[in-house]
């Protein structure tokens, strides 16, 4: 039984964008364990791989709510928001029962109140310092409070669609989180830093700069910058698609900037410059990808890792802990690579469970009602037109 859809729909860069960020993730969290030496570097800057992920989905789901004007349509608010339900939602709420159901399942004691995990509020009021486990959730809150408002800006937006608008609203985005960032990292972040105590400027900064959604739309944003040139200015994208390795080339040259920038994570200028330019980079990346003209979009084999990445990123810092309980005197002899390809093995095991025994059924649910409501619409317009 094959696990993903091999059909010709699917878009082998996207594939390879997506298995690339959900395996930096997972090295960036592996790092201190069974990530072997040769691969420590890359894997110390695996939190990169959330903002790859931000930028995909800016791209994806951007994509998604304008596709509709095209064709001189509107996207469905309630349509869209149960197809997300339906994506999102039962993976991790079976994840999250684990959690409260199982403490050993915790890859750390201290669990954040429940109601901030089903509010999707966990990145805004995380005590960090006390409540890490399944602190990653603060990424997939991010995430729902992206597609919670993208659509109703869309629709503003589309009321009076204008160029100079949307550029304005791009702009004023992205300096807005430039300057609460540096805003809250000349102020809130102080006290840290004038007290010389390392442990607790991080856990502050991670509180009230890395999690936060205002902070952190970045990657969103460009991602749905690549959505609307490719809607909107169909020749700005075709060129973009023609220079794919003059893109390819400039994306890489950002990210490199990028991680120099980074090179003192929380120092500010990566704080206030450095995500921005690593996201213009990831988005130009992202766009070389999708390109014919680029060898990216040609590279297969990424299809599994990308069709189980929700579930790896829900499950593997648990799988990874529970390796550690009741593997870890069989794993500790053994020499680093092989000690990372079980814990790859194990997490890859974990997530295809996850993803055939609950993301799939809900998936294949969510086409049936879709299917049902198409078939229901066109029924509709059969008989008004009669």
């Amino acid at each position: 039984m094959k696990i993903y859809d091999s059909s010709a729909s699917r878009l082998p860069g996207l594939d390879l964008m997506r298995a690339i960020a959900i395996l930096w993730v997972m090295f960036f969290h592996f790092r201190f364990t069974y990530a072997p030496a040769p691969l420590n570097e890359m894997a110390r800057r695996g939190w990169m791989g959330v903002d790859l992920f931000f930028v995909l989905s800016g791209y994806l789901i951007g994509s998604q709510l304008l596709r509709p004007y095209i064709s001189g349509e509107r996207p469905s608010l309630g349509g869209f928001y149960l197809r997300r339900s339906f994506r999102v939602l039962p993976a991790f709420l079976a994840v999250l029962a684990l959690y409260l159901v199982w403490p050993t399942f915790r890859e750390e004691p201290g669990l954040s109140p429940t109601w901030q995990f089903l509010t999707f509020t966990e990145n805004l009021r995380i005590d960090y310092f006390h409540d890490q486990a399944f602190s990653h959730a603060w990424s997939l809150c991010v995430e729902e409070h992206f597609y919670l408002v993208l659509p109703i800006l869309v629709l503003v937006m589309m009321r009076k669609p204008g160029f100079g608008k949307t550029l304005t609203v791009i702009i004023g985005i992205l300096l807005l989180g430039m300057t609460v960032r540096g805003y809250v990292f000349n102020h809130q972040l102080a006290q840290g830093l004038a007290s010389d105590d390392r442990e607790r400027f991080v856990v502050m900064y991670i509180e009230k700069i890395y999690y936060p959604t205002y902070c952190r739309l970045d990657g969103l944003l460009m991602g749905v910058v690549l959505a609307v040139v490719k809607t909107f200015r169909p020749s700005w994208w075709q060129r973009l698609m023609v220079r794919s390795y003059a893109a390819l080339a400039c994306g890489i040259a950002c990210c490199a900037l990028a991680i120099w920038l980074f090179h003192d994570r929380f120092g500010y200028l990566a704080t206030v410059f450095g995500f921005p330019l690593l996201s213009l980079g990831l988005a130009l990346i992202v766009a070389a990808s999708i390109s014919p003209q680029c060898v990216l979009s040609r590279i297969r084999g990424f299809a599994l890792p990308a069709t189980l990445a929700y579930s790896l990123y829900l499950t593997h810092k648990e799988i990874l802990h529970l390796d550690q309980l009741y593997l870890g005197r069989f794993l500790a002899p053994r020499p680093g690579w092989i000690k990372l390809a079980i814990v790859l093995v194990t997490c890859f095991a974990a997530a295809a469970m996850l993803y055939l025994l609950v993301e799939r059924p809900f998936l294949k649910w969510r086409e049936k009602l879709s299917a049902r409501s198409r078939k229901s619409m066109a029924k509709t317009l059969t008989v008004a037109g009669s």
